[in-house]
């Protein structure tokens, strides 16, 4: 998760990370749309050195006036 953050803050973006019960992972990003789409891309193609990337999906897309978050956090339960 702290991998995801890094990389997160590096590409200039706001949100949130956390791991489900089912072992998948969630979150929200938020930044301008070319770098919310190089994160998906890395998402998709990359991520963190000990994730084992199955699928990538991405749900409720939309443009917000303002972002609702002022950095990039990790969520644990």
């Amino acid at each position: 998760m702290l991998f995801f953050q890094a990389e997160g803050k590096k590409r200039g973006l706001v949100g949130w990370v956390q791991n489900t019960k089912d072992g998948t992972v969630q979150g929200q990003l938020q930044g301008p749309s070319s770098k919310v789409s190089a994160m998906q891309e890395w998402l998709r193609t990359t991520g963190s050195p000990k994730s084992q990337i199955t699928k990538a999906e991405f749900r409720n897309e939309k443009t917000i006036e303002s972002l609702d978050h002022t950095d990039f956090r990790v969520i644990r339960p």
